[in-house]
């Protein structure tokens, strides 16, 4: 799964990377958690990408109440097509859930390490992510919400956690995004591990267990 994440990206990398008119200036930050409102990159009008802050926890428009959410902040890329709570924002509203890397959480002795996973390069990722625009029956306000897409761990990271958020390539970008591609078997192909060898992972202080805590040190080597 992916619970806790960070993204620390300058305005100006983030605007060159996704190829955005206006990319607003972010505190950085270094412990995102489920319920917070994340940075995201989704299909604007006439089809050019347009940056959108949404609530971590997708909301589904046929949901009663908003609390739903906070148990819809993964989904699962082997059902996406068949689970009612996901199925119609996959063929319709994908975005890219943007983050500087994730936190993961490996079974040892003393209790579960910490790790920060990263692209080699430290370049900004791309989660696949699925959004949701639900308006609240009482008082009408609207919500906008998204989940980040998991699969199986990729090979390097395997022996952290059996599973991973997507991490899209750059060629697949426009095809996520495109509200008019609705083939879901094709989709699914781009729902795979990262590439072999692209990642990078290290141990960090269990100071990350706590979404109050933030700052770069959340991501500094525990040795």
């Amino acid at each position: 799964m992916c619970g806790r994440y960070a993204f620390f990206s300058p305005a100006e990398a983030v605007r060159r990377t996704f190829a955005l008119d206006e990319v607003p200036e972010l505190e950085p930050r270094y412990n995102i958690a489920p319920t917070q409102t994340v940075p995201a990159v989704r299909a604007g009008e006439e089809g050019a990408r347009a940056f959108a802050m949404l609530h971590w926890g997708l909301v589904p428009k046929w949901a009663k109440e908003r609390a739903i959410g906070n148990r819809m902040i993964n989904a699962r890329a082997e059902t996406l097509a068949e689970k009612p709570s996901f199925r119609d924002a996959y063929r319709k509203r994908r975005c890219l859930v943007l983050a500087d890397g994730w936190y993961e959480w490996q079974v040892a002795p003393g209790g579960k390490q910490p790790w920060f996973i990263r692209a080699k390069g430290a370049r900004p990722l791309a989660f696949a992510g699925l959004w949701e625009r639900w308006k609240d029956p009482v008082g009408n306000a609207l919500l906008e919400s998204c989940t980040i897409v998991t699969t199986d761990a990729a090979a390097s990271i395997s022996k952290i956690h059996d599973r991973m958020p997507v991490v899209l390539a750059e060629a697949d970008w426009d095809r996520w995004l495109d509200p008019a591609f609705s083939d879901t078997g094709k989709l699914s192909e781009l729902l795979r591990p990262f590439e072999p060898g692209a990642l990078e992972a290290w141990p960090v202080s269990r100071a990350v267990n706590a979404p109050r805590n933030q700052g770069p040190e959340l991501i500094a080597s525990a040795g």
